[in-house]
């Protein structure tokens, strides 16, 4: 979606300002701390911070980075993760891990109100957002006069007070981590936007990818395991 250039201004004025910063549907998030990627040296490491769906113990691990102000990634969401859910995630085919990569400061605001919320409710607060971004998100829909008063009101919705919301979205102690897994996804990765795909320690291009060519490179990486 966004370009390097935009990337690199935002997480200019996010490392500058140290104040920024899903998915999908009410399942688990993981918080133990893992080590997948370094068992299979394929490029890859997980970490206690990671969200995920699955099981870990999965042939095949897919990360994606997506931003919760990306029109493509909450396409993804609504029309093609469900599937991906039902064939790769709940047969135990693929062990799924998501990272916010902000392209905007509202993408880190949205981060750090879901972490205020009970793990389990992390996926559930990212799609809500998602679904609802003609509501709040004036980068998209620039007709939206109070984008951060938007923005706590989808907060309301998912239960938290607008003190709440408020103090999640003030915290600095997030900045640094979201920081660091955006530093990574650019260096490491190539990350040129969102949403993009990881598998197995091999990034695919970044931007909209359509679920069939998704599939198939998850069934390649299948393949190789059998």
């Amino acid at each position: 979606m966004s370009r390097k250039a935009i990337i690199a201004i935002v997480l200019v004025v996010v490392l500058a300002a140290a104040g920024i910063g899903i998915f999908v549907l009410s399942d688990q998030g993981g918080g133990d701390s893992l080590a997948a990627g370094d068992a299979k040296n394929v490029g890859f490491a997980l970490v206690p911070g990671d969200r995920t769906m699955g099981n870990p113990k999965a042939p095949v691990t897919l990360i994606e980075y997506g931003a919760p102000t990306c029109n493509i990634c909450a396409y993804f969401a609504a029309n093609e993760f469900p599937q991906l859910k039902r064939e790769y995630i709940d047969t135990g085919k693929i062990f799924y891990v998501f990272r916010v990569f902000p392209l905007r400061p509202m993408d880190g605001d949205v981060e750090k109100m879901a972490r205020c919320l009970p793990e389990d409710k992390y996926f559930g607060f990212i799609d809500l957002l998602w679904r609802n971004q003609p509501k709040w998100d004036a980068a998209e829909y620039p007709g939206i006069s109070d984008p951060h008063g938007a923005l706590i009101q989808q907060a309301r919705l998912a239960g938290m007070s607008s003190e709440q919301a408020e103090q999640c979205i003030a915290s600095k102690a997030e900045d640094e981590r979201i920081n660091k897994v955006s530093a990574e996804a650019e260096q490491k990765y190539n990350l040129t936007g969102t949403p993009m795909f990881v598998v197995d320690g091999a990034p695919q291009p970044s931007g909209a990818l359509p679920y069939a060519d998704l599939a198939k490179i998850l069934n390649a990486a299948l393949a190789k395991k059998k």
